[in-house]
């Protein structure tokens, strides 16, 4: 059974890479070594692997990694941290100000 992983690296610059992959710390180690000079993570290399989930189904990660790219920062960093009260509360919070109103921070 093939295994895919949705991963997440964090650039020297603080910004964050999302990507899918067959293997992620190999995946991690290839942006390290800037195999394509026109990725993303090129010019902001060294790259750490902060986030990886894995699924049997590419479909599920191909999914996954989608939704992740639409996130905030703050979203995505609290996904990193296993914090999914923050997860939903900035998703909240980014629905709230998206419809011009302030987060009241109730359910």
């Amino acid at each position: 059974m093939k295994q895919f992983f949705v991963y997440i690296v964090r650039c020297d610059d603080g910004s964050y890479y999302t990507g899918i992959t067959n293997d992620a710390r190999r995946r991690a180690g290839e942006h390290n070594f800037g195999i394509d000079t026109r990725c993303y993570t090129y010019t902001r290399r060294p790259v750490e692997l902060v986030y990886a989930a894995d699924f049997s189904d590419v479909n599920d990660a191909i999914r996954w990694e989608k939704q992740i790219k639409g996130w905030s920062r703050r979203k995505k960093e609290a996904l990193i941290a296993d914090d999914w009260e923050g997860v939903r509360r900035n998703a909240r919070t980014r629905a709230s100000t998206a419809l011009g109103r302030p987060s009241t921070g109730s359910g």
